[in-house]
Parts: C-alpha cells; sequence; structure tokens
C-alpha cells in the first residue's frame, strides 16, 4: 500500500455508539488539537481522505461477540500501519482492537461499573508516561467482557484492582487500549493520559486554534460562492446563526441577504429586540418576515414533536424559496445558498454519527436545520459552523466582534416554543402564558445576577391543568415548569441548583402575574437521561 504522511495533525474518533464519543472530540480540541468524529463503520475511503495522524475507537454499548457488533472496515488495519497512524482504542476499542489482532475477549466473570482504580503495571509506557509501577488512580468503568488472551506483541501495563486489563500497548505497531474511559471527568487523571498519548507518544502539535478556523471558513466560502452569486441566511435572533451570518458577510459582504422571520413561536418581544440587535449593533442587511399565521395554521392540531419539526423545517424553507424569489425579481439574479447556523451538536444528535451506515446509532431528535428539512429544497446550503460546538462558536464570534451581551444570549430552538409548548401550540392562548412566563423567570434570573452562570434556562406548557386556590376560589388552571441547567456544549448538562428564595419568588410572581397559571414545577433532571429541551 502506497504510504502517505499524515496531512495536519487532525485526531479522529471512530464512533462505536458510546454516549461518551463526543467528549473525547470535546476534551482533544480543548488540547488545542483538530478532532473530528465520524462512524466506526465509515468506509476506508472516508478515512483514507481524512488521512489522520491518530485514529481513538470510542467505546460503545455492544460485545464485540455479537452478531451484527460494529467494527472498522476492511483493510483498516493494514491502512493504520503502512501509514505510521497511532491508534487508541477505549473500553469497546481496546476489545475490538484485542479481537482483530488475534486475542481473546470474553463475557467478564466480574462486570466493572462506575468509579474504580486501577494500577500501572509497566513504568515508561506510551499511556501513563511516568508514573511508576504500583502507582494507583481512579477511573470511570463500563464495560461487561474483558480481555483474557493479548495479540502477539502487546503488554499489559494497567489492570483494575480485581485484576482485569485495564491498559495495553504494542509501541512497535503503534496500537494502545484503555479499558476506561478517560475522557468523562469521573476519571480525574484521563486527560493527563490523552494529553502525555497525543504529545508525548503521537508527536502531535497544538496547533488549532479559532483565528485559522475563520481563516479557513472564509477561504472556502470565498470558493464555493461564486463572484457573482448571492447568498440567502436565515437569522432566528440567537448566537448560532448571528455568528454564522457575520462570518459570510465578512467572506463575501453586501452579496449576503439576510432574512428573519418571525414565526409566531418566539419569545416575549423577540421579533423588537432582535430587530433592534441586528440594526443598531450588527449592522447586517435584514428583511423581516411575519409569517406567523402561514406556521401556526399548519400546527394546528399537531401534538408530536418530531412532526411539529418537520413541519416547522418546511415552512422555514417555503419562506426562503419566496425571499430568493422576490430578491431575483430586485438583483436580476435568484440567490442559489442559504447560510445556516448548524452546530455538531445538531448535527451528533439529529442523525448517526456522520458518514454513518446507521447500523448502532439512535436518532434523539430532529434539528430543524438538519433533519427537518426537505429533500427537494430549491437552496443549496453554507453550515459554517457545523463543525464547532457551542462555546467554539461564542469564541469566533468575539473574534468577530459580534457584541459580548449578544454572544452570552441562552441557546433557543430553532422550532422556538412549538417544543417548549406539550401538545398543539395552537390550542388556547398557551403560547402567550407561555411568553409571560418564561419573561418573568429569565428576567428573574438576571435581576439576580445568574444569567451567565446558567448555559440555558426557559419555561414549558404543559398539557395538564391543576386544582389550586387563588382569591378564596378554587381554580382549574395551568400548570407550567421551570428549566435551567449549566453545561460546556450541550452535548451534557446537568440542572442548575437555585436557592429556595429565588424560586419561592418567582413561582409566586407567576402565579401572581400570569391569568391561567396556578402552579409551577421544577425540572430536575440531567442530560442524560432527559434532553435540555422536553420535545
Amino acid at each position: 500500500m502506497e504510504q502517505q504522511t499524515p496531512k495536519s495533525n487532525l485526531v479522529l474518533i471512530l464512533d462505536f455508539g458510546s454516549q461518551y464519543t463526543h467528549l473525547i472530540t470535546r476534551r482533544i480540541r480543548k488540547l488545542s488539537i483538530f478532532s473530528l468524529c465520524i462512524s466506526g463503520t465509515s468506509p476506508l475511503k472516508s478515512i483514507k481522505e481524512l488521512n489522520p495522524r491518530v485514529i481513538i475507537l470510542s467505546g460503545g454499548p455492544h460485545s464485540v461477540h455479537s452478531d451484527g457488533a460494529p467494527s472498522f472496515p476492511d483493510g483498516f488495519i493494514e491502512y493504520v500501519e503502512s501509514n505510521n497512524v497511532f491508534v487508541l482504542g477505549i473500553c469497546y476499542g481496546l476489545q475490538l482492537i484485542v479481537q482483530k489482532l488475534g486475542g481473546e475477549v470474553r463475557v467478564g466473570e466480574k462486570q466493572e461499573y462506575g468509579r474504580m482504580e486501577i494500577v500501572v503495571e509497566k513504568e515508561d509506557c506510551g499511556l501513563f508516561g511516568l508514573k511508576k509501577v504500583g502507582d494507583r488512580q481512579c477511573v470511570w468503568m463500563s464495560h461487561g467482557d474483558e480481555v483474557v488472551n493479548l495479540p502477539n506483541g502487546f503488554s499489559v501495563v494497567a489492570r483494575s484492582q480485581q485484576g482485569s486489563v485495564a491498559g495495553i500497548e504494542n509501541p512497535i505497531r503503534r496500537f494502545y487500549g484503555l479499558q476506561y474511559h478517560p475522557e468523562v471527568t469521573h476519571s480525574p487523571e484521563g486527560m493527563e493520559t490523552l494529553q502525555h498519548f497525543l504529545f508525548n507518544v503521537c508527536g502531535i502539535t497544538a496547533d488549532w486554534n479559532m483565528e485559522d478556523v475563520l481563516e479557513e471558513e472564509i477561504k472556502v466560502i470565498k470558493e464555493l460562492v461564486g463572484s457573482e452569486d448571492h447568498v440567502i441566511c436565515a437569522l432566528s435572533g440567537g448566537v448560532d446563526s448571528t455568528v454564522a451570518a457575520t462570518l459570510v458577510h465578512k467572506a463575501i459582504g453586501d452579496r449576503l441577504h439576510c432574512i428573519f422571520v418571525d414565526n409566531g413561536l418566539l419569545r416575549f418581544k423577540e421579533q423588537e429586540r432582535v430587530m433592534g440587535t441586528f440594526e443598531k449593533d450588527l449592522h447586517l442587511p435584514i428583511t423581516c418576515v411575519d409569517a406567523t399565521e402561514q406556521f401556526l395554521s399548519k400546527l394546528k392540531g399537531v401534538i408530536d414533536p418530531e412532526t411539529k419539526r418537520k413541519i416547522i423545517g418546511k415552512e422555514f424553507i417555503c419562506i426562503f424559496d419566496e425571499f430568493a424569489q422576490d430578491l431575483e425579481k430586485k438583483l436580476g439574479k435568484k440567490p442559489i445558498f442559504l447560510v445556516q447556523g448548524t452546530l455538531y451538536p445538531d448535527v451528533i444528535e439529529s442523525c448517526p454519527p456522520p458518514g454513518s451506515g446507521k447500523s448502532h446509532s439512535h436518532t434523539i431528535k430532529s434539528h430543524h436545520n438538519v433533519g427537518g428539512l426537505p429533500k427537494d429544497m430549491k437552496l443549496k446550503l453554507i453550515e459554517p459552523l457545523k463543525l464547532l460546538f457551542k462555546d467554539e462558536v461564542r469564541e469566533l464570534g468575539k473574534i468577530l466582534n459580534v457584541p459580548v451581551g449578544f454572544l452570552k444570549r441562552h441557546p433557543f430552538p430553532g422550532p422556538g416554543l412549538a417544543v417548549r409548548v406539550l401538545g398543539d401550540v395552537t390550542q388556547g392562548n398557551a403560547l402567550e402564558i407561555l411568553r409571560q412566563v418564561d419573561e418573568i423567570f429569565i428576567q428573574s434570573i438576571k435581576d439576580a445576577g445568574l444569567y451567565d452562570s446558567i448555559w440555558q434556562a426557559f419555561a414549558v406548557f404543559l398539557p395538564i391543568r391543576s386544582v389550586g386556590v387563588q382569591g378564596d376560589q378554587r381554580t382549574h388552571s395551568h400548570v407550567v415548569a421551570l428549566r435551567a441547567v449549566t453545561s460546556q456544549d450541550g452535548m451534557t448538562a446537568d440542572w442548575y441548583y437555585f436557592e429556595h428564595k429565588f424560586l419561592d419568588d418567582v413561582a409566586r410572581k407567576i402565579c401572581n402575574s400570569v391569568r391561567g397559571v396556578n402552579r409551577v414545577v421544577q425540572d430536575i433532571t440531567s442530560k442524560p437521561p432527559s434532553t435540555i429541551e422536553w420535545e
């Protein structure tokens, strides 16, 4: 096989279905190393085209013994060895290496889940650096199978407190493996292990930064968009679409035409506030379209969350097509591109990992700008942020001089309040009640100085009524839920712990100010097992 020199410092993660896979990507990027995640069953051609320096095989819920268990493609072993690519298997990835290279994996007599100590068994190894034999560290285990026989040339470098293989390596063939998850915070020394492996063993250089991302994206956009082509950008008022628009505007100037659609599913006075920011601070060319009736008429009677998202995605595209036709009349040339602020978490959650054959992953939900787009869409997509996480987008926004106050805005879903009113969004005055409740909640958070400490906060309208007493009279009114979470990228989240007095004050304000609400509850579920949004 023809030998190639790695084109970059890319660390490629092959995803075999672990809930932690995205964390590997995040942790490596925090080291200023560019990392990408694709399906573990992607064809070898896809891997070759990316030409990585390091490949990490993720964990996964499967057993290597199961029928149809996911595996890397045929020719993978020969490719990585011929091209001097380093391979690190994590959990299932380790077991896959052992099985494919001639070792043996069996169902473990003692399964290992949760926190556990491991003991280093070999000094000067590629995984544990300067650790000495006998050194211990706490790690996060999650496996039922275990390695019982290693392939030729491999050695055990660490074992669990139960004696199971916890770390292996074959430096000559450049294969390494960890039976635990170094990427999670429950493995306190996991980042140190990854850092040593990538820098000291693999020779990776920390040369990835947002300035380079900006430069590369501008170059890509200029190459994609012809010198006379015009582009439409769908501005939602959120951080993602705003940074995407500012980036494209920097690349092609006034050939960008922004559109803000009021779909009737926005927050309290959102149109007024957002349009003011766009015109006053960002100076983006923008047209506002009020399509409230168009959206709500199509959503009438719809209860299923996925159906809501599909309908909203389709209506957005219809409006963008109409906008493009109007522009054609003015410009004499029809725009052929649509800019959207799709992020990496959108891509991950909306479908199996990029390049997947859909064999071992499950769609969590369709995002309006990913899974909700119609197949017959006339406009071609430009998604300059689709490989970035939210915090990276905010960093990019700072470089582009987007106002800091705007960058700190909490995320708002593309389908808007449609996924925060459970059930039919057009029933009664659910939307108006939710807007008022949400405004009181968010303003209270700001008044308490808590807004910047929270990733996302919002209210949810529940499809139930409860009995209450208001003004000495029995009421049978609506119930609303409050949700606030902390997170780094939206892929995982913990619920925010408010002081009791704050919650008491907010609940009183809501029940006293919003007619039709007599009960307030708080959502204290983390992600996973829940998602941040309710639908």
